[in-house]
C-alpha cells in the first residue's frame, strides 16, 4: 500500500542528515489501524489528509466538527483532544483549558461517547456505495442482454454469483434453503471480497485495512451467529443438549457433552472473526515490514538502503500479488463456513438419512 510513496521519498530520506532510528512498530501499526482522518501523503513536513466528521457526546452535549480542528493531534478543540496513535490506539479524551487530560476519581482518562466517522467507517460507506452502483449497473445490463451472452463486468459478476450458488450454497443447503439464505451469503462474500481488494489499492479511496479491523470482522461473525441461532430447528438444539449416541451419564449425570457442544457453538463466530482479521492483517504487516527495512538499513548507510530497497520492493510486489489471491480465498472461506454453520442448524433428519444412504 505504501509502495509508490516509498519509491518517491527514499532518495530524499537517505540524503538527510537525520539518523534518528526508525520506530518500525509504530510505523507499521499506525498504517493498519483506524484513525480520525484519511492520510493521503506527506510532502516534507506537510501531511495531506482528508478530515472526517467527529461526533461526540459528553455530559448530555452533542458536538459535531471535522477532525482537522485537532491539527493532526497537536491541538485540542472544545475540550477534546486526540491522543495515542501507532501501537497505542488513537482515541479522543477530555482535556482542561491548559490541554491536560482530565482524570476521574480512579485515575482513568475521561472520554466522551465517540460516534465519529473514522477512516474504517468511511471506507465501509464508500465500498457499500460502490457495490450498490456496480450491482445496479449489472442488473440493468442483465435486463438489456436477456437471452444473450453476458459481456464485461456482467460476465465477471455472474461467474462469481454462480460459483457461490452452485459450488458452495446449493451442495450444503439444497434447493429450498438456498433460495432463502443465498442473498445473505452473496452479500457477505462480495462485501468482504470488495473491501479486501480496496485495501490493496495504494491511493484514495483505497488503502484502508477494513477486514483487518477486529470490530468489522466481529460484527460480520455476530450477524452469522444470530442468523444461525435463530434459524436453528429442534434437531439442532437437541443435538447440542441431548447428543445422540452418547451415554446418558455424560449428558445428565456429568453434563460434559452439552457443555462441549455449547462452547463449540460459541467458538464458531470466534473462528470466523479471527481467521479473516488475522489473515488480512498479516498480509499488510508483511508488506509494510519489507518497506520499513529500506529506511532501517538506509539510516545505517545510504548505499545499503538502496541495495535493500531493490529486494524489499520485489518482495512487496510479490506479496501484493499473493494478497490478490488471498482476498478471494478469505471471502470464499467466510462465505463457505457461514453456509456450513447455517446449513447444520437448519438441516432436517430426512436430509441426514439421504446423505447417509448416498
Amino acid at each position: 500500500m505504501m509502495l509508490f510513496a516509498v519509491l518517491s521519498c527514499t532518495a530524499k530520506s537517505f540524503a538527510s542528515d537525520d539518523k534518528a532510528p526508525i520506530d518500525a512498530g509504530n510505523l507499521i501499526i499506525g498504517h493498519i489501524t483506524d484513525s480520525y482522518s484519511w492520510h493521503i501523503c506527506s510532502i516534507g513536513e506537510k501531511h495531506i489528509s482528508i478530515p472526517l466528521p467527529v461526533i461526540l457526546i459528553h455530559d448530555g452535549k452533542l458536538d459535531i466538527f471535522m477532525s482537522s480542528k485537532f491539527h493532526h493531534g497537536h491541538e485540542s478543540y472544545k475540550g477534546y483532544k486526540i491522543v495515542g496513535g501507532g501501537i497505542t490506539k488513537e482515541r479522543i479524551v477530555c482535556v482542561d483549558k491548559q490541554g491536560n487530560i482530565i482524570l476521574d476519581a480512579d485515575g482513568k482518562e475521561v472520554a466522551p461517547i465517540d460516534l465519529s466517522i473514522t477512516k474504517t467507517a468511511a471506507s465501509i460507506i464508500i465500498s457499500t456505495i460502490l457495490l450498490i452502483v456496480i450491482f445496479m449497473s449489472v442488473r440493468r445490463s442483465c435486463l438489456k442482454t436477456k437471452g444473450k451472452a453476458p459481456k464485461g463486468l456482467q460476465s465477471l459478476i455472474e461467474i462469481l454469483v454462480l460459483f457461490i450458488k452452485d459450488q458452495v450454497v446449493y451442495p450444503i443447503m439444497g434447493e429450498k434453503r438456498t433460495d432463502k439464505y443465498l442473498p445473505y451469503i452473496l452479500t457477505l462474500f462480495f462485501f468482504i471480497f470488495f473491501c479486501n481488494i480496496m485495501g490493496l489499492i495504494p491511493f484514495f479511496p483505497g488503502g484502508v485495512n477494513v477486514t483487518g479491523n477486529i470490530c468489522v470482522t466481529a460484527v460480520l461473525a455476530i450477524i452469522t451467529f444470530l442468523i444461525t441461532t435463530f434459524s436453528g430447528n429442534k434437531h439442532y438444539w437437541k443435538d447440542i443438549f441431548n447428543t445422540p449416541g452418547v451415554p446418558w451419564w455424560l449428558k445428565w449425570g456429568i453434563p460434559i457433552m452439552p457443555i462441549v457442544e455449547f462452547v463449540g457453538m460459541l467458538t464458531k463466530p470466534f473462528v470466523l472473526c479471527v481467521r479473516l482479521f488475522a489473515n488480512m492483517t498479516a498480509g499488510h504487516i508483511v508488506i509494510l515490514g519489507f518497506i520499513t527495512l529500506i529506511f532501517i538499513f538506509g539510516n545505517m548507510s545510504p548505499g545499503l538502503g538502496y541495495g535493500v530497497s531493490v529486494v524489499s520492493v520485489l518482495f512487496s510486489v510479490f506479496i501484493s500479488a499473493l494478497e490478490c489471491l488471498v482476498c478471494f480465498i478469505q471471502a470464499y472461506v467466510f462465505a463457505m463456513l457461514t453456509t456450513l454453520y447455517i446449513g447444520m442448524a437448519t438441516e432436517e433428519h430426512n436430509e441426514e438419512h439421504k446423505i447417509e444412504k448416498a
